[in-house]
Protein backbone atom coordinates (compact mmCIF):
# COMPACT_ATOMS: atom_id res chain seq x y z
CA UNK A 1 0.00 0.00 0.00
CA UNK A 2 1.49 3.22 -0.77
CA UNK A 3 2.67 6.17 1.84
CA UNK A 4 2.75 8.93 -0.70
CA UNK A 5 -0.79 9.88 -1.22
CA UNK A 6 -2.85 10.49 1.66
CA UNK A 7 -6.20 8.85 1.49
CA UNK A 8 -7.65 12.37 1.08
CA UNK A 9 -5.50 12.26 -1.92
CA UNK A 10 -7.31 8.90 -2.69
CA UNK A 11 -10.70 10.19 -2.16
CA UNK A 12 -10.55 13.03 -4.48
CA UNK A 13 -9.46 10.88 -7.26
CA UNK A 14 -11.92 8.17 -6.63
CA UNK A 15 -15.05 11.11 -6.29
CA UNK A 16 -12.99 12.38 -10.33
CA UNK A 17 -13.63 9.17 -11.74
CA UNK A 18 -16.96 8.67 -10.30
CA UNK A 19 -17.74 12.12 -11.90
CA UNK A 20 -16.19 11.11 -14.88
CA UNK A 21 -18.54 8.17 -15.15
CA UNK A 22 -15.89 5.42 -14.86
CA UNK A 23 -16.99 1.95 -13.41
CA UNK A 24 -15.29 -0.26 -11.18
CA UNK A 25 -14.09 -2.18 -13.91
CA UNK A 26 -12.79 0.88 -16.29
CA UNK A 27 -10.45 2.04 -12.38
CA UNK A 28 -9.27 -1.75 -12.13
CA UNK A 29 -8.30 -1.65 -16.29
CA UNK A 30 -6.75 2.15 -15.59
CA UNK A 31 -4.09 0.73 -12.66
CA UNK A 32 -3.02 -2.63 -15.34
CA UNK A 33 -2.83 0.19 -18.03
CA UNK A 34 0.50 -0.89 -19.70
CA UNK A 35 1.75 3.56 -20.50
CA UNK A 36 0.61 4.95 -17.51
CA UNK A 37 3.54 7.69 -17.91
CA UNK A 38 2.33 8.46 -21.46
CA UNK A 39 -1.11 9.39 -19.31
CA UNK A 40 0.87 11.58 -17.02
CA UNK A 41 2.04 13.10 -20.04
CA UNK A 42 -0.91 14.43 -20.93
CA UNK A 43 -1.89 15.31 -17.22
CA UNK A 44 1.14 17.58 -17.34
CA UNK A 45 -0.11 18.91 -20.58
CA UNK A 46 2.88 17.46 -22.73
CA UNK A 47 0.76 14.84 -25.23
CA UNK A 48 -2.65 14.37 -25.97
CA UNK A 49 -5.66 12.30 -26.28
CA UNK A 50 -6.88 11.59 -29.89
CA UNK A 51 -10.14 9.65 -30.17
CA UNK A 52 -10.28 6.84 -32.27
CA UNK A 53 -12.44 7.15 -35.19
CA UNK A 54 -13.42 3.66 -36.49
CA UNK A 55 -15.01 3.89 -40.46
CA UNK A 56 -17.13 0.96 -41.30
CA UNK A 57 -17.38 0.62 -45.00
CA UNK A 58 -21.00 -0.98 -45.46
CA UNK A 59 -19.90 -1.32 -49.08
CA UNK A 60 -17.72 -3.92 -48.64
CA UNK A 61 -18.73 -7.67 -49.37
CA UNK A 62 -20.76 -9.29 -46.69
CA UNK A 63 -19.93 -12.42 -44.74
CA UNK A 64 -21.91 -15.02 -45.95
CA UNK A 65 -22.37 -18.43 -44.10
CA UNK A 66 -21.92 -21.13 -46.38
CA UNK A 67 -25.08 -22.27 -48.48
CA UNK A 68 -26.35 -18.56 -48.11
CA UNK A 69 -27.00 -16.15 -50.86
CA UNK A 70 -27.50 -12.50 -49.93
CA UNK A 71 -31.05 -11.53 -50.91
CA UNK A 72 -31.01 -7.75 -50.77
CA UNK A 73 -28.01 -5.13 -48.97
CA UNK A 74 -29.08 -1.91 -48.48
CA UNK A 75 -25.61 -0.27 -49.16
CA UNK A 76 -24.53 2.05 -46.79
CA UNK A 77 -21.27 4.01 -47.99
CA UNK A 78 -18.49 4.64 -45.50
CA UNK A 79 -19.85 4.67 -41.35
CA UNK A 80 -18.36 6.70 -38.58
CA UNK A 81 -19.10 4.21 -35.87
CA UNK A 82 -21.02 6.73 -32.93
CA UNK A 83 -23.43 4.43 -31.18
CA UNK A 84 -25.14 7.64 -30.17
CA UNK A 85 -25.89 8.41 -33.75
CA UNK A 86 -27.91 4.85 -33.76
CA UNK A 87 -31.21 3.95 -32.83
CA UNK A 88 -33.24 0.99 -31.92
CA UNK A 89 -36.17 0.46 -34.20
CA UNK A 90 -39.59 -0.63 -32.87
CA UNK A 91 -42.38 -0.99 -35.31
CA UNK A 92 -46.13 0.09 -32.91
CA UNK A 93 -46.86 -3.72 -34.02
CA UNK A 94 -43.79 -4.89 -31.96
CA UNK A 95 -45.10 -2.72 -28.86
CA UNK A 96 -47.61 -2.88 -25.75
CA UNK A 97 -47.34 -7.05 -26.27
CA UNK A 98 -47.73 -7.11 -29.54
CA UNK A 99 -45.74 -9.49 -32.15
CA UNK A 100 -45.02 -8.96 -36.15
CA UNK A 101 -44.28 -11.31 -38.40
CA UNK A 102 -40.63 -10.79 -40.12
CA UNK A 103 -41.56 -10.84 -43.43
CA UNK A 104 -44.19 -7.67 -42.88
CA UNK A 105 -41.69 -6.29 -40.44
CA UNK A 106 -39.47 -5.80 -43.36
CA UNK A 107 -42.26 -4.14 -45.40
CA UNK A 108 -42.43 -1.68 -42.38
CA UNK A 109 -38.70 -1.14 -42.63
CA UNK A 110 -38.30 -0.65 -46.33
CA UNK A 111 -38.37 3.32 -45.49
CA UNK A 112 -36.49 3.19 -42.10
CA UNK A 113 -32.41 3.62 -41.91
CA UNK A 114 -31.57 0.30 -41.54
CA UNK A 115 -28.25 -0.64 -40.66
CA UNK A 116 -27.16 -3.35 -42.87
CA UNK A 117 -24.73 -6.72 -41.75
CA UNK A 118 -21.41 -4.92 -42.28
CA UNK A 119 -22.41 -3.20 -38.89
CA UNK A 120 -23.08 -6.57 -37.22
CA UNK A 121 -20.07 -8.26 -38.05
CA UNK A 122 -17.76 -4.50 -37.27
CA UNK A 123 -19.16 -4.91 -33.68
CA UNK A 124 -18.87 -8.54 -33.57
CA UNK A 125 -14.85 -7.85 -34.32
CA UNK A 126 -15.18 -4.74 -31.37
CA UNK A 127 -17.76 -5.52 -28.55
CA UNK A 128 -16.53 -2.90 -26.68
CA UNK A 129 -17.82 -0.66 -28.73
CA UNK A 130 -21.40 -2.14 -28.22
CA UNK A 131 -23.49 0.03 -25.83
CA UNK A 132 -24.05 -1.82 -22.65
CA UNK A 133 -27.96 -0.93 -22.73
CA UNK A 134 -28.34 -3.14 -25.78
CA UNK A 135 -27.49 -6.46 -23.28
CA UNK A 136 -30.73 -6.83 -22.63
CA UNK A 137 -32.22 -6.74 -26.59
CA UNK A 138 -31.55 -8.24 -29.84
CA UNK A 139 -30.47 -5.76 -32.26
CA UNK A 140 -31.14 -7.03 -35.96
CA UNK A 141 -29.55 -5.54 -38.61
CA UNK A 142 -32.09 -5.39 -41.32
CA UNK A 143 -30.02 -3.65 -44.53
CA UNK A 144 -28.87 -7.37 -45.29
CA UNK A 145 -31.50 -10.06 -46.05
CA UNK A 146 -30.04 -13.69 -46.98
CA UNK A 147 -31.57 -16.95 -48.57
CA UNK A 148 -30.75 -20.11 -47.55
CA UNK A 149 -30.70 -23.47 -49.80
CA UNK A 150 -34.49 -23.80 -49.13
CA UNK A 151 -35.52 -20.32 -50.27
CA UNK A 152 -36.13 -19.10 -46.41
CA UNK A 153 -35.28 -15.59 -45.57
CA UNK A 154 -33.29 -15.06 -42.74
CA UNK A 155 -31.64 -11.51 -41.12
CA UNK A 156 -28.83 -11.76 -38.75
CA UNK A 157 -28.93 -9.96 -35.33
CA UNK A 158 -26.35 -9.15 -32.03
CA UNK A 159 -27.17 -10.67 -28.80
CA UNK A 160 -25.94 -10.57 -25.51
CA UNK A 161 -25.65 -14.55 -24.68
CA UNK A 162 -23.56 -16.45 -22.09
CA UNK A 163 -21.28 -13.07 -21.06
CA UNK A 164 -20.43 -12.30 -24.60
CA UNK A 165 -21.61 -10.79 -27.61
CA UNK A 166 -22.99 -13.41 -30.83
CA UNK A 167 -23.90 -12.54 -34.14
CA UNK A 168 -27.28 -15.31 -34.36
CA UNK A 169 -29.94 -15.09 -37.24
CA UNK A 170 -33.75 -15.52 -37.75
CA UNK A 171 -36.45 -16.50 -39.93
CA UNK A 172 -38.57 -14.27 -41.40
CA UNK A 173 -41.54 -16.52 -40.66
CA UNK A 174 -41.02 -16.14 -37.23
CA UNK A 175 -42.75 -13.57 -34.92
CA UNK A 176 -41.09 -10.17 -33.96
CA UNK A 177 -41.76 -8.50 -30.47
CA UNK A 178 -40.86 -5.81 -28.01
CA UNK A 179 -36.65 -7.07 -27.47
CA UNK A 180 -36.32 -7.00 -31.00
CA UNK A 181 -35.11 -3.71 -32.66
CA UNK A 182 -34.12 -2.93 -35.81
CA UNK A 183 -30.53 -0.80 -35.48
CA UNK A 184 -31.24 2.77 -37.60
CA UNK A 185 -29.06 5.20 -38.19
CA UNK A 186 -30.61 8.47 -36.82
CA UNK A 187 -29.65 10.31 -39.85
CA UNK A 188 -32.65 8.97 -42.45
CA UNK A 189 -31.62 7.16 -45.95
Amino acid sequence: MSTLYSIGQMNQLGDAFEAAGFTVDDVTKLRSFADLAALKSVVKGLAEIVVAKYIIDCDADRYLPDGWKVESHKKGGSLEWDSTKVRLHLSSNQQNGKCIEGNKLREELANESVLNANVLDFLLKHPELIPEEWKAKYVYFWGTIYRISDGSLYVRFLSWDGGRWCGHYRWLDDSWGSVSSAACSQVSS
